[in-house]
């Protein structure tokens, strides 16, 4: 029990009745707390000050486009904060008694060797800066990467996000993206068939089309130019197929295509002219022996 008692006295000396211990230990908290605060603040600061940087570029003649623009900063953001954590996280070690020189010294070789087996890593990120730099796509753009279709939300380091006009976030890793489809870069093309019974008038169709393309491209936007008739595209089994295109700007395909859809339909309900409907044909033959055609819809 004596030696117990002399064991506590021992560690009350030295430890809690140590006045420069709690003081040494006082101030290295108080200077982690600092690191904290000061790290939050000075990335707080220099995204401020890296938006304000590419905000005055945006008046400025050397400007780059405005999806690349919001790309880099997003990178540059991302690459800036590893960078600060990564300092915060050393000076942090630095105040607790941990060697710093050893570690990174240390972290040095296990790097070089992590290196050799995270060749995935760092094909991603290579691959990530080469998206950016040779404007395959940017932030804001409706690409087709693989099976995935939609919005790019973020370019990283590592990654690409995906959303798809459903709601889904495709996390893409930069080093599995070997083709992309972008359709945001040049103008798109809406492609409409529109399809006629075999009994309908043929040139009166075509010319109420004609008539009603001149009057959606006066009244739309989004047609760079005036929607053309290519005329009958195809021979159903109980329709005439009739194609129309119209270069929109980029994204507007699907609407203008929409739109032009229902107008044809109105057009053509207006004039009378219907659209095909699935038919019946019979073959019998009367007393005679002879073959008569009958039609019936099903």
């Amino acid at each position: 029990m004596g030696k117990l008692n002399r064991l506590w006295a021992k560690m009350y000396d030295d430890y809690l009745a140590n006045t420069e211990l709690w003081v040494d230990l006082s101030f290295s908290a108080l200077k982690i707390i600092a690191i904290v605060i000061g790290t939050w603040l000075f990335i707080k600061i220099g995204k401020s000050m890296l938006n304000r940087i590419f905000h005055f570029r945006l008046r400025s003649p050397l400007r780059l486009e405005e999806r690349r623009e919001a790309t880099l900063i997003r990178l540059i953001e991302n690459v800036f904060t590893y960078a600060v954590y990564f300092i915060a996280f050393i000076m942090v070690l630095s105040e607790l008694g941990v060697d710093v020189r050893t570690l990174i010294a240390g972290a040095g070789v296990v790097g070089l060797a992590v290196g050799f087996g995270a060749q995935n890593l760092v094909r991603d990120i290579i691959s990530g800066f080469f998206i950016i730099f040779e404007k395959q796509f940017s932030v804001g753009d409706y690409v087709k990467i693989s099976s995935f279709e939609g919005f790019v939300e973020e370019i990283g380091v590592r990654i690409t996000k995906i959303k798809s006009w459903t709601g889904e976030l495709h996390i893409i890793p930069n080093g599995s993206i070997a083709e992309v489809t972008n359709f945001s870069v040049h103008n798109s093309v809406a492609v409409v068939d529109i399809s006629i019974a075999y009994e309908e008038n043929i040139p009166e169709a075509e010319e109420a089309v004609v008539k009603l393309l001149d009057e959606l491209y006066e009244k739309h936007e989004e047609m760079v130019a005036k929607p053309e008739y290519l005329g009958v595209q195809t021979l159903g089994a109980s329709e005439v197929v009739m194609r129309i295109t119209a270069e929109v700007t980029p994204m507007a395909h699907w609407k203008i295509g929409r739109l032009i859809r229902k107008a044809v339909k109105l057009r053509l309900d207006e004039l009378g002219i219907e659209i095909p409907f699935p038919r019946l044909v019979m073959y019998q033959r009367d007393e005679n022996g002879n073959k008569e055609i009958s039609k019936a819809s099903e």
